[in-house]
């Protein structure tokens, strides 16, 4: 309505120019309403804008040349509704965001390539919490505080996902199973880097990276690993970074990554024991190249090769541990055995004190299992012979 009263306007204004008896009112009265339509115009336009370009939100920083949103340090307890639609990279970080609720991200934000929520005590990731984000590469997790995480929390299905930081975040020893039914669901598969660092994980279950095939740089860092299971890396044939440095391995007996080439793997800082168990390792420590500065590998036990490099160690002279004995469980079987001795002395005691009334009730017995033998024998002589039958037949009559 606005528009086509704009488009007469030229001609009002032309009348009150060309008309000779038009009065000074009305000229003022068609000025006035050409300046009302004119600012409804830009009324109209500024509106149609707000509705095709979501407002930013009142907490964050929006820069429409960077593409870019940030809410950092605002205590926000929830992800803002709305973002605009141009946002390419959104930063919400150091916030009290406890829970990442199902459709926390429902908005369509299809240009949407990098999300970072680090740092906003986040416990829990709900199913379908970032499933909607169908363009997002990079997202960081990192140094937040994990207790659940949904099997569905990153989609059902294929995602573009391509990084995914989860640095410092775990505060469940279980949540690394989570994530491994996570990765199963084929959500990550299109996954390259996956940061678990400072995670104070101890074990990781066979399959955990079985769904993840593109997986190029696993950072496995700064945990509590001891072990590392046969086939854990058997699916990860693009790996080419693997950090193992700042764990708790003692040695390594894992075949596939004796058998990589192009791996590059850090295996600094951890607690190497020197015996005849590490002698596979140490020997292939010798001859591979994929091992990142191996002469800082160091023995860390026993006491006679702490701080030897593992790769001066003379295969030959290693020793297996002698197996050490447990004086407690000895002692506590010890302990058993006498008491049972006691027992079985008492028991012995009580019964050559009570020899005569044990005999005499041995006796008893004896006798009263007779008569009753005797009873029964009486009565089959009597059943079998037929004129002892007709006999005591005879006598009842």
């Amino acid at each position: 309505m606005v528009a086509s009263d704009l488009t007469c306007l030229p001609g009002l204004w032309r009348c009150s120019i060309q008309g000779p008896g038009l009065s000074r009112n009305a000229e003022r009265k068609r000025g006035l309403l050409f300046f009302v339509l004119t600012v409804l115009h830009f009324l109209e336009c500024a509106w149609s804008q707000s509705e095709l370009q979501p407002f930013c939100p009142a907490s964050c920083e929006c820069s429409e040349a960077a593409k870019t949103v940030k809410c950092v340090n605002k205590n926000l307890t929830d992800v803002p509704q709305t973002f605009p639609s141009y946002v390419e990279n959104l930063i919400i970080t150091n916030n009290i965001i406890v829970s990442l609720r199902d459709g926390a991200f429902n908005q369509s934000l299809k240009n949407l390539s990098h999300l970072n929520l680090n740092g906003n005590h986040i416990q829990k990731l709900e199913n379908d919490s970032l499933s909607y984000l169908s363009s997002l590469k990079q997202l960081d997790l990192s140094n937040n505080e994990l207790q659940i995480m949904g099997s569905l929390s990153f989609g059902r299905s294929s995602s573009s996902l391509q990084e995914l930081n989860l640095s410092n975040s775990f505060k469940n020893e279980s949540l690394i199973y989570m994530l491994g039914l996570a990765i199963k669901t084929g959500a990550l598969n299109s996954l390259e880097k996956l940061k678990l660092s400072g995670n104070d994980i101890m074990f990781l279950p066979n399959g955990t990276f079985s769904s993840v095939p593109n997986l190029k740089h696993l950072d496995l860092s700064n945990n509590s690993l001891m072990g590392l299971s046969a086939d854990l890396f058997m699916d990860l044939s693009n790996l080419v970074s693997l950090n193992l440095s700042h764990n708790s391995l003692k040695w390594l007996t894992n075949p596939t990554l004796f058998t990589q080439r192009r791996l590059e793997i850090y295996l600094d800082d951890n607690n190497w024991v020197c015996n005849c168990f590490i002698e596979d390792f140490a020997t292939w420590l010798k001859t591979t190249k994929i091992v990142n500065d191996p002469h800082s590998l160091m023995c860390s036990d026993p006491e006679n090769l702490k701080g030897m490099p593992v790769l001066e160690l003379q295969i030959s002279e290693l020793e297996c541990p002698i197996p050490e004995e447990n004086t407690s469980l000895q002692t506590s079987y010890v302990f058993l055995g006498i008491v049972l001795a006691l027992i079985g002395v008492i028991f012995l005691l009580v019964l050559y004190l009570n020899r005569k009334g044990i005999k005499k009730w041995m006796y008893n017995i004896r006798d009263a299992c007779r008569d009753h033998m005797e009873g029964y024998h009486y009565r089959y002589e009597i059943n079998a012979d037929p004129r002892l039958t007709n006999l005591s037949t005879n006598s009842d009559v």
